[in-house]
């Protein structure tokens, strides 16, 4: 039960850093392009996490059967699905990149029965619809806009891949650090992204990188979103489920509108409450599902120990 508490309030916290991203992303995107963008968040975040594995004293060494699962998480969730979502981002509008986006669980649900073979249940499917309900809810179903075919492709793309990656994640031992496996998967994605990141460096305007919103906006992708926000996800996916955990990912429109609202100056309706408390009904669903399995699992695992004592005993 400790665990499922503690790897749930890692999921809401990375979410919720993940909501504040849209709202920086759609202001230094209009300095940086979505590529170099990318490539610099993540320099900026392996300086953080080599900074926070020195002082935590990590165990850098990685057997070597693991090193293409690695491989596979950096490009696929750390590349691939990073670059797509900041394009996708940048030429669709917000309320279609929080709808499209908002899929990734339903994905994820279905790739962790393809791939780890977990069960699905009856209560994973309402958790993922009322949650699915209150996303749309909250970002305006009216509202969607897909003016933009280029960028609802690309944020589907960023939806398939970020969802395939964290079922990826489950596959390595939960003995390895966190902080190990997200340096090492940000750093596969820097070098897959330099050489199509150095050629166009030059065209970026140094002088506007200067201004506090733009450099804060870079420390916010950087540190916050990306070696945080990172470090939070993985690690609450090694205490839940995949397909349990994924749910949690329909809080990061909940804090994207707040922080709108908050940043932006948008307005928040009625419906951005309802939506919110079905996503919360949504988790908690899930949160109880988790504890039953888990209580079910203790007991059968009881049940056969007081078995194999009384066989002991004729």
């Amino acid at each position: 039960m400790k665990n499922t508490l503690l790897g749930s309030l890692y999921l809401i916290l990375a979410s919720s850093i993940w909501g504040g991203m849209f709202v920086v992303v759609k202001v230094v995107v209009s300095v940086i392009p979505p590529l170099e963008l990318v490539w610099l968040r993540y320099l900026v975040a392996i300086f953080a996490l080599l900074i926070i594995g020195l002082i935590t004293r990590q165990k850098w060494r990685i057997e070597k059967r693991y090193f293409l699962l690695i491989i596979a998480i950096g490009i696929i969730g750390n590349a691939i699905s990073i670059v797509a979502q900041e394009t996708g981002t940048m030429l669709s509008t917000a309320q279609t990149g929080a709808i499209i986006t908002s899929s990734t669980p339903a994905f994820m649900v279905i790739f962790a029965r393809l791939i780890l073979k977990e069960r699905l249940t009856l209560k994973k499917g309402i958790s993922v619809c009322l949650a699915t309900i209150g996303v749309f809810l909250i970002v305006g179903i009216g509202k969607m806009s897909m003016s933009s075919t280029l960028g609802g492709v690309s944020l589907v793309i960023a939806a398939l891949s970020w969802a395939l990656m964290s079922v990826l994640v489950k596959r390595l031992p939960s003995a390895y650090s966190q902080i190990v496996v997200t340096t090492y998967s940000i750093l596969v994605a820097l070098i897959v992204l330099t050489p199509f990141v150095l050629p166009s460096l030059h065209e970026i305007n140094l002088s506007q990188l200067t201004h506090p919103t733009i450099w804060g906006g870079l420390l916010y992708l950087g540190v916050v979103s990306t070696a945080g926000g990172f470090l939070l996800w993985n690690r609450g996916l090694q205490m839940l489920n995949a397909s349990s955990g994924g749910v949690f990912f329909f809080f990061q429109p909940v804090f994207g509108t707040l922080l709108g609202w908050l940043i932006l100056g948008e307005t928040i309706t009625k419906t951005f409450w309802i939506g919110s408390v079905l996503i919360l009904l949504g988790v908690l669903i899930i949160v109880k599902d988790r504890q039953e399995e888990h209580n079910h699992s203790l007991s059968r695992k009881q049940t056969n120990f007081r078995r194999h004592n009384n066989g002991n005993f004729r």
